[in-house]
């Protein structure tokens, strides 16, 4: 790493950074994730570590392989959206590198996408939206690029397969999801190059305006885990704000969330199923339009009913019940945050919102039936949101 008196040039004008990292039981994750830090390129001048109450050996780790890192103790595990926002607020400097435990960063990555920030925010550095290789994730959407670039997300490919995407952005999916990009492609066959614009970021790793983000309230804290990114990211969009993904700034993703993520089974979680259950609905209400709702309506039942059959077949149908209950437990509070969302968005839903693709773990779709309803059902959001979308709001 650069010191000090470099920190302008090596993170292209954006001065010192802080990273903030949010943890919880990663005694296994944090030693590569400490290591690629200690070999990160560009300036870092704080490090901040937010515990979520580990039961496991992580503190111990820390102080023995980063005794320089600062230790905040969350108090409670109520998620790493509240951890997250605890780092950030914590943060002295205004751009801060927010990770996840099980992120492992290429030692060129900050400098990259901060490079990525500096050349967006400044003369376009060839970085401008409106001239930007937009994928077949965001081809139907019309959003209009302006303001400034408040996040930049590395690729992030798999660990233990670092020649294959995992996430690197993507789109506002009407049906209230992401369409992700290039999801689990081949990196020699994934779509885009240098610096490009997306709708919403996934928080593994991100270099985010700290003071932006704050400033729109962070994360929800009661989404727990899943859909916090997808609501952030709509926000800030909705707000006219902009969002990178920088194609070869890379990031190594290993295992994820016990008991909560999910890629080749056997078995869906049933902790996910309550809170894809609840959270989608949650972010729905606070964000759309009433008018977007009212005319989706056909497109949101549909894949409210796959997914209530897919719960079913799995044998979580009551997850997917407490997850509606949770949300209408919740609706008073939810129902402040949408008058202060509409109130101050200035984007429309219709230049926001895409019908499609509707991206699935490959897991779900192993056998040729399974691959042609997921066919199907993408093929029939689609078109849905196409007959809705000129009456949205």
């Amino acid at each position: 790493m650069g010191d000090a008196a470099t920190g302008d040039r090596a993170n292209a004008g954006l001065g010192p950074v802080s990273v903030v990292i949010c943890n919880y039981d990663g005694e296994h994750h944090l030693p590569p994730c400490l290591d690629a830090l200690a070999r990160l390129e560009g300036v870092v001048d704080e490090w901040i570590l937010v515990d979520n109450r580990s039961t496991d050996r992580s503190l111990e780790v820390v102080a023995e392989r980063a005794p320089h890192v600062r230790v905040i103790d969350a108090g409670s595990n109520d998620g790493p959206a509240r951890a997250r926002n605890i780092g950030i607020a914590a943060a002295r400097n205004r751009w801060v590198l927010s990770i996840d435990n099980d992120a492992v960063l290429a030692p060129d990555c900050l400098v990259k996408l901060a490079a990525a920030v500096a050349a967006a925010n400044g003369d376009g550095g060839g970085v401008d939206g409106a001239g930007s290789d937009r994928t077949s994730a965001v081809a139907d959407a019309a959003a209009p690029r302006a303001g400034r670039v408040v996040i930049a997300q590395p690729r992030s490919v798999f660990d233990g397969e670092p020649d294959r995407v995992h996430y690197d952005g993507g789109a506002f999916h009407a049906a209230g999801l992401i369409a992700l990009r290039n999801f689990y492609r081949p990196l020699a066959e994934a779509q885009g190059q240098g610096a490009l614009d997306v709708d919403c970021a996934v928080s593994v790793a991100l270099l985010l305006d700290r003071d932006r983000v704050i400033e729109v309230g962070g994360y929800d804290e009661a989404y727990f885990i899943l859909f916090e990114d997808l609501d952030l990211s709509y926000r800030l969009r909705a707000r006219g704000d902009r969002i990178l993904s920088v194609e070869d700034a890379l990031c190594r993703h290993r295992a994820g969330t016990p008991g909560v993520s999910f890629r080749d089974g056997p078995k869906y979680p049933a902790s996910r199923v309550f809170y894809h259950s609840r959270n989608r609905w949650r972010y729905l209400a606070k964000n759309y339009r009433g008018r977007t709702l009212f005319v989706a309506t056909p497109l949101l039942a549909c894949y409210e009913l796959v997914w209530l059959l897919f719960a079913a077949a799995g044998g979580n149908t009551n997850e997917w019940l407490r997850g509606k209950r949770a949300f209408f437990e919740s609706w008073p509070e939810i129902a402040k945050q949408r008058r202060a969302f509409l109130a101050a968005r200035t984007a429309r839903d219709r230049d926001l919102l895409v019908g499609g693709p509707l991206t699935t773990t490959p897991a779900l779709g192993k056998s040729a039936v399974h691959r042609a309803l997921l066919a199907t059902l993408s093929g029939t959001l689609r078109a849905l949101w196409w007959i809705a979308r000129p009456f949205a709001g």
